[in-house]
């Protein structure tokens, strides 16, 4: 029986009494808490932890990541800041050099930004094939929505001049030939047909990239999108108990006849800290990759491009049907307005429709350009927006050369949901970032772009609000409030220390504090 009890401290327990004196920890679940005096009765031989004037929180929920493909990016190159195409070019060949790449052997490059570069482009499929004359690559746009395949990638994925667009993506061609650039469903449904790396080299990295997450102060993460490929991994690591941290995955609702099968004993409840927790399927695409689909227009293309939906009315309404009646939470990733539009009404729909009066939580991921006239509309409904709030800091150039200063100031309204009365969480879509809560929620109270100007100043929330998205709204949209979320009695004891209290920083220092250290259960599983 292990009992920790802690104290000497900030203690934010996100109840209605916000701060607490003391908590009791026995047995992976929180005991009591209240009174340091009160409590110490109570803790017999328990661990005495002196929180030194730091600050414990309940630990970070992630609400939105792809955790498998964060862990397989440790086994990719690097893009991430590069100026130029030349210095694509040398990442690469470094890359194939240090690891040996041998002939035959797919590359991938990921955390590709065109924004960056010098030449503000993607290279084309003749420069491409220079770099591995030998080897299929892949570069993946940060975004994750398109990319570049060399002529060897395209060959091995049976893509040919002739080969027609897919619903909801395109194969980009210059007098009829490949430029390599592929968008969308043209991208993402042949990236996930390339071959993976090997079983071990996977699971080494699975292991690293949990000590990465655990570091940032996440004890429950995502993968955002499980497809058949991946089923099987999933099924084995749940089964292998090599998990430390709860992870959550949601089904791609096209594929689902294929990969629930492989899911038993994991389809909403937890096997060996895995479990399904519903669906997921895809609307529209990225704003800072011109694919977010729009009720207005882009500034710089041709008038009236607004982008495009993924799919049609007519098949949301069966996915959305489909949730209802098998009573699993839907995510749908939406950026654009016209693409949370599209979710809105045929959610109604199919909810009238059916008479359901089940409460499936559905989620808006991303939530990006989401209309502050959409809002009564969410809250309605029951929804919830994930907004990518680091997309300010991030990209907040970008959303303002692509909509103009006033529209881009109302990315990710969280502000106006909170007035609206909408329980809302933040999520980084890693790997496109790090799963870096405490970043996220210095963003979200500062809306603060990379040379500092302020996107949004009526869109600034407060920091409990911002500690709340990360916390106790995550437990909301996985239906754990119950178990996660805040420090209660009877509780899971998922809790985290900072070196200081993101409520009584300054806002422009919270982005400085840091995680000391993190416990699922009780145990801890991260150390600064």
């Amino acid at each position: 029986m292990t009992k920790k009890l802690f104290y000497n401290g900030d203690i934010i327990t996100l109840e209605d009494e916000l701060y607490a004196e003391a908590v009791l920890v026995q047995d992976g679940k929180i005991a009591k808490v209240g009174k340091k005096d009160e409590l110490m009765k109570d803790a017999g031989d328990a661990e005495m932890v002196d929180l030194q004037g730091k600050t414990l929180i309940p630990s970070f929920i992630d609400p939105h990541s792809h955790f498998f493909g964060y862990a397989n990016s440790k086994l990719q190159v690097n893009l991430e800041d590069a100026v130029d195409f030349n210095d694509i070019a040398d990442r690469i060949k470094k890359f194939i050099e240090k690891n040996n790449v041998k002939k035959g052997d797919w590359i991938v490059a990921n955390n590709f930004d065109y924004n960056t570069l010098a030449e503000k482009t993607y290279p084309r499929i003749d420069f491409v094939d220079q770099i591995a004359p030998d080897n299929p690559l892949i570069i993946s746009n940060k975004s994750g929505h398109n990319g570049v395949f060399n002529s060897l990638a395209m060959k091995g994925l049976g893509i040919t001049d002739d080969t027609p667009d897919p619903e909801g993506g395109i194969f980009y061609k210059e007098n009829g030939k490949l430029t390599g650039y592929v968008e969308e469903n043209a991208y993402i449904n042949n990236v996930q047909r390339a071959p993976m790396p090997s079983t071990e080299d996977i699971m080494k990295a699975v292991i690293a990239a949990q000590d990465d997450y655990a570091s940032f102060g996440i004890t429950t993460m995502q993968e955002g999108m499980i497809v058949p490929a991946l089923a099987d991994f999933l099924a084995y690591i749940a089964n292998a108990n090599m998990l430390k941290l709860d992870y959550i995955g949601f089904v791609d609702i096209r594929e689902k006849d294929k990969i629930l099968p492989k899911m038993q004993g994991c389809i909403k409840e937890y096997k060996n800290h895995f479990k399904v927790g519903g669906f997921k399927t895809f609307l529209d695409g990225s704003p800072q990759g011109r694919t977010a689909y729009m009720r207005t227009d882009y500034l710089g293309e041709e008038k009236g491009y607004r982008a495009y939906p993924v799919m049609g009315e007519e098949e949301l309404e069966k996915i959305i049907e489909t949730a209802l009646k098998e009573d699993m939470q839907l995510l749908a990733h939406c950026n654009g307005d016209a693409a949370v539009a599209q979710y809105l009404e045929q959610y109604k729909i199919a909810k009238d429709k059916l008479n359901a009066t089940n409460d499936i939580r559905p989620v808006i991921i991303h939530a990006q350009l989401i209309g502050v006239d959409q809002l009564p509309e969410v809250k309605k409904l029951g929804m919830i927006p994930s907004f990518f709030m680091a997309h300010v800091y991030h990209w907040g150039d970008i959303h303002v050369n692509n909509f103009g200063f006033d529209r881009a100031s109302q990315i990710s309204p969280a502000k106006s949901a909170l007035d609206e009365g909408i329980k809302f969480t933040f999520h980084q879509d890693a790997p496109v970032i790090e799963p870096n809560m405490i970043e996220t929620m210095w963003i979200a109270v500062n809306r603060k772009m990379k040379d500092g100007t302020v996107l949004g100043e009526n869109q600034k929330i407060p920091a409990l609000a911002a500690l709340e998205a990360v916390t106790k709204n995550g437990a909301y949209q996985y239906f754990e409030e119950d178990i996660k979320g805040t420090i209660k009695e009877g509780k899971l004891a998922d809790l985290v220390i900072l070196d200081k209290n993101p409520l009584k920083v300054e806002s422009d220092d919270i982005r400085n504090i840091k995680v000391m250290e993190t416990m699922k259960e009780g145990n801890t599983i991260f150390k600064a």
